[in-house]
């Protein structure tokens, strides 16, 4: 029996059993730490001696790291020098581009101005060309109308001429004469110098008094004057039916061959126009004529012969000298249409010019502005380069540096 705590227990309690198991159980665990302790004692001998050579180890790689600590500072002061001559490198490669920059910029813009004053110059010179002419044009046409103004004036004065026969002389020729003299002051005054002829001769050989150089059509057209004066006469004389009667028949057949005589000689085919004028220079031939011999006028009709006296020869004149007035305007409409297409064209090409000047001042304007971008460009990357920090390049310097605890391949 053995007694614990003051309770008796059997030996073969198994509690006591139990018990006893887990203090052997006890006493050979320390028993085995301890060996263990002396097994790791002896373990521990090399351990010391490792990390004593791992100290030796430790001090070298402290010598070495005092190396390379110096090799950095050579290459930081290799580094500081070349840094350095990179920049004053860039700074004076830099101030060359920037003066050729300017040389280059202040020589277009020389040339730019040059190129201006040319073109305005010639722009000048076209436009002070092209109005002077415009001005030439308008100053001869303005002259002209009032050259034809002032022939109209005249013929309006001259319409009011009354002529009669009290001058008339007696001899057939001088009569002649007096008609033709007549004749020409009516047509002279009536139309303009360069639009008529007098003794003009045809194709034929016959000379008419007068020709009148109408525009086709009617064509030039001949007068020719016509003086009846001793038919008349006796026509207006005869004092009893027989001479009446004589006097008639011989101013019938006297008017009728100068008719004939006019038609014959002064209406051409192809040169002259279809009919002719027969000038009578006496107001009471013709009204003789026309109140008592109407069949003598209307067979003047029929071969185109138009018989006319100083006044309905004026009025007649002054139709012709519109009909010539009408076709010189058209020749003058012409004229100044011409030279309105002419202007016309300087317009044009004055206009496209202008054009061409202001695409080139387009072209130089963006070419100025590009320059100004790319200079502004220079500039910026100028002043990166000026501001750069070289120290973010050490990385990639030092990239064959070799790290710490591992040797170089």
């Amino acid at each position: 029996m053995i007694e614990i705590a003051g309770t008796q227990y059997a030996l073969n309690d198994p509690v006591i059993l139990i018990t006893g198991g887990v203090v052997a159980l006890i006493l050979l665990l320390l028993f085995l730490s301890l060996r263990a302790s002396q097994r790791s004692a002896r373990m521990a001998e090399p351990l010391a001696r490792q990390m004593a050579h791992l100290g030796q180890h430790v001090q070298q790689l402290g010598q070495g790291q005092e190396q390379l600590r110096g090799g950095l500072q050579h290459v930081s002061d290799t580094q500081a020098n070349a840094q350095v001559q990179v920049i004053q490198t860039v700074e004076s490669r830099l101030s060359s581009v920037q003066q050729q920059m300017n040389d280059r910029l202040a020589d277009n813009a020389m040339k730019s101005a040059r190129a201006l004053a040319e073109m305005q110059e010639r722009m000048k010179e076209s436009l002070h060309g092209s109005s002077k002419q415009t001005a030439t044009s308008l100053t001869q046409l303005q002259e002209r109308l009032a050259a034809i103004d002032k022939a109209q004036d005249n013929i309006t004065k001259l319409s009011g001429d009354v002529l009669s026969l009290q001058d008339i002389l007696s001899n057939k020729q001088t009569r002649g004469a007096f008609g033709e003299i007549q004749l020409n002051d009516i047509v002279s005054k009536a139309l303009p110098s360069d639009s008529f002829q007098l003794q003009a001769t045809l194709s034929n050989g016959r000379r008419a008094d007068c020709l009148i150089n109408l525009p086709n059509p009617p064509g030039p057209i001949v007068i020719d004057s016509k003086f009846p004066l001793e038919a008349y006469e006796a026509l207006i004389g005869s004092t009893n039916d027989m001479e009446l009667k004589a006097a008639v028949q011989m101013f019938r057949s006297t008017v009728r061959k100068h008719i004939n005589d006019i038609a014959e000689k002064y209406i051409l085919d192809g040169e002259t126009a279809d009919g002719a004028l027969m000038f009578l220079p006496s107001e009471a031939v013709y009204a003789e004529l026309h109140a008592k011999f109407p069949e003598i006028v209307q067979e003047s009709f029929s071969k185109r012969v138009w018989i006319v006296s100083p006044t309905t020869c004026m009025a007649t004149l002054n139709t012709m000298r519109a009909i010539l007035k009408d076709a010189r305007m058209r020749e003058q409409a012409g004229a100044i249409r011409k030279e309105l297409g002419m202007l016309h064209k300087d317009v044009d090409r004055l206009g496209e010019r202008v054009s061409n000047l202001d695409r080139h001042f387009g072209q130089a304007a963006k070419d100025i502005s590009e320059i100004k971008i790319s200079a502004e460009k220079a500039g910026r990357r100028a002043q990166r380069l000026d501001n750069f920090d070289f120290e973010e390049l050490a990385p990639d310097d030092h990239t064959n540096v070799v790290p710490l605890g591992k040797t170089e391949s």
